[in-house]
């Protein structure tokens, strides 16, 4: 029995011994075959991984197949070993609808929930909060799973490293932390972005384990890789690897690599990893003659998966398919509710959250201060003691890894939803926001179910920080929803279709709204489809067409003018999407317009309402089409000036001057 469990040991280590060295020198193959089909200009660019491709095949080898690897510009590897597709792997190379992106994103910008993988954008640190999602995900779910995450050298100059390591660590994730040490960033060498020797030094400042290894040896990669990830999954725990290579062509190849000092590239070729392998075949059970023969199998396979891809068919541009694959398909889950209880916006919203987290036990909120203390605001307040800590869940202040983290949960199946303790700190995390969450789906397909909370807006005397209007900062962002609601049920009801929209939604609430007004609102589940406005004064002299805070201004201003019954107010709601078919209904019927917004004039999103009206109503409007926006100002903080420099100020003399145009 024992001789027979030691032969099957013996057996699935030559089996794992062959895959190993298949999977290097498959990934080599491809390394010698892209360099040349560059030349050739049959791709456009390639970022090479030559000389350091051991580490990505080790790493994978170390991970069950669905486990998550969130991959960089150098991990070809990785897609070797995940056995992805070559005739669809090269289609992406070039840009064909075979590939993932449909020709949409390059080279390794892509992500494969069939191989569970997940791509990187260009903005390099992103992938590390990301990982701590990915692997918050599967700690809550008990999977005892880990999540390997790449980083280069370079990139743990940016914050998202340190803002990933530390959440990582507080949180007890199991993350593998790679970076890849190859000493430069792009043409900067080391020196001139860290001082310290290794990146031994930097897993003890975060109470993580650290480990170094030559990544350029394959067999003491695997083995270093598989230890790690064994301390990930016992431990639950983060450990960070700082892999040792040296990459031996250019940052992409167009950059060269002049900068290097002379005979460096000389010396790194004796320690790569084929000249080590060739040094010790015997370990291998190869001859130089069967890995020569291996390696033109191989390079044969690359040639005839390559030149299919070339045969295939190219891109064409397709504006409605473009925009249909922005968002995930969503549906309205027609909630209408059971009686009613007089609420304030604040309630209102504290409800939904109630209900969201009864209604999708996948769901998981992050904010700081929103745990045991409530929010800031109260929004939360109670709900850990429901719903325990690991679903209403305190944060460190790191707003990047946080929304990095809420799409790493979404992209693994699970909802999420951030409170920003205040919109105007959503700049600290404005990356992940605009160009992870909001390009995902559309560049490879994967739905990021999240929902970011953005309390907002002037009018309580906070000053610069703590006051502006955030909303046009992500309405130019194709990809995001936005949401901005005026009254409590409203608010409660477009919550509650945004936690049921499978699309990453801004949700704002302003402040000021928060305890200042009461309504009777549905009880239990209700949804309001997201794009659609509603009139909330009839009339048929002149529109305020408006949201937020800008519907009350307009209610204020129509009473002390005593205009009720003549002008038409609609509120929005929702900026994106938006009911343009609603507010031309409106200015239609009146022919006058005022838009309203709470943020300054240019670059708001009036601008985009104002451009809209002047194409679809101009032969229907009796009079220019006026845009009634705050200062151009940072928002002061002394009530006095806060007022007069607010658009409330402005409104009523806009409206006496259109009506009487």
């Amino acid at each position: 029995m024992r001789l027979g469990t030691a032969l099957t040991e013996v057996m699935n280590h030559t089996t794992e011994n062959e895959r190993l060295i298949d999977d290097f020198l498959r990934a080599r193959a491809i390394e010698e075959k892209m360099l040349i089909y560059l030349r050739q200009g049959k791709i456009s660019k390639w970022f090479s991984s030559f000389g350091q491709e051991a580490l990505s095949v080790a790493a994978t080898h170390a991970l069950a197949s669905d486990e998550y690897i969130c991959t960089m510009h150098r991990n070809l590897g990785v897609f070797v070993a995940r056995e992805v597709p070559l005739l669809r792997l090269f289609a992406q190379f070039q840009g064909k609808p075979a590939g993932f992106t449909k020709g949409r994103d390059r080279s390794f910008h892509f992500g494969s929930q069939e191989h569970h993988i997940i791509g990187m954008i260009s903005h390099l640190g992103a992938q590390l909060g990301l990982a701590c999602g990915l692997a918050l995900r599967e700690k809550m779910c008990g999977t005892g799973k880990c999540v390997l995450a790449f980083t280069g050298d370079g990139a743990t100059s940016q914050g998202d490293f340190h803002e990933a390591l530390n959440l990582a660590a507080v949180w007890d994730l199991p993350v593998v932390f790679v970076v890849e040490r190859n000493y430069w960033g792009l043409s900067t060498p080391e020196e001139q972005q860290f001082v310290f020797k290794s990146f031994l030094d930097k897993g003890p400042a975060y109470g993580m384990e650290a480990r170094s290894f030559n990544a350029n040896d394959l067999q003491e990669g695997s083995r270093a890789f598989s230890e790690a990830a064994a301390f990930a999954r016992q431990e639950q725990k983060p450990i960070l690897l700082e892999a040792r290579t040296f990459r031996i062509r250019g940052h992409e190849e167009a950059s060269g690599t002049k900068y290097y000092p002379q005979g460096m590239i000389d010396a790194a070729m004796e320690e790569e990893p084929m000249a080590l392998i060739q040094n010790n075949l015997s370990s291998w059970g190869l001859t130089q003659e069967e890995l020569d023969d291996k390696m033109g199998q191989f390079k044969s396979e690359v040639d005839e998966a390559f030149h299919a891809a070339v045969e295939l068919d190219g891109p064409r541009y397709d504006a409605q398919e473009s925009h249909n694959d922005l968002y995930a398909p969503s549906v309205d889950p027609h909630w209408t509710g059971e009686g009613v209880q007089e609420m304030r916006m604040i309630d209102a919203i504290h409800d939904a959250l109630g209900v969201a987290l009864e209604e999708w036990p996948e769901l998981v909120y992050m904010g700081q201060d929103i745990g045991a203390y409530g929010g800031v605001f109260k929004a939360t307040e109670g709900y850990t003691e429901k719903f325990g800590e690991d679903r209403v869940r305190n944060t460190p202040l790191c707003e990047s890894a946080i929304v990095g983290s809420a799409l790493g949960y979404a992209i693994s199946g699970g909802k999420a939803m951030m409170e920003m303790q205040f919109s105007d700190f959503v700049s600290t995390g404005f990356n992940q926001i605009v160009n992870n969450l909001a390009k995902l789906h559309w560049r490879w397909g994967q739905a990021v179910d999240v929902v970011i909370r953005m309390p907002t807006g002037a009018g309580v005397a906070a000053g610069p920080f703590h006051s502006q209007s955030t909303e046009a900062w992500f309405t130019h962002t194709p990809g995001l929803k936005v949401v901005y609601p005026a009254f409590p049920s409203e608010a409660k009801a477009l919550l509650l279709a945004s936690f049921a929209d499978p699309n990453p939604v801004m949700f704002f609430e302003h402040k000021a709204l928060y305890r200042t007004l009461k309504e009777e609102v549905p009880q239990g589940k209700v949804s309001t489809p997201l794009g659609t406005g509603t009139v909330v004064t009839q009339g048929d002299a002149l529109s305020i067409i408006t949201y937020g805070m800008g519907v009350h201004w307009a209610l204020e201003a129509l009473e002390a003018m005593g205009l009720e019954g003549q002008v038409e107010i609609f509120n929005m709601r929702t900026l994106v999407p938006l009911d343009i078919e609603g507010i031309k209904q409106s200015v239609c019927k009146t022919g006058k317009v005022i838009v309203l917004q709470e943020d300054v004039a240019v670059g708001g999103y009036g601008e985009h309402v104002v451009s809209l009206l002047s194409k679809e109503c101009w032969d229907q409007l009796d009079g220019p089409i006026t845009l009634v926006a705050s200062d151009a100002t940072p928002v002061p903080f002394h009530q006095t000036l806060e007022e007069s420099f607010l658009a409330k100020s402005k409104l009523q003399a806009a409206i006496e001057d259109l009506m009487q145009y």
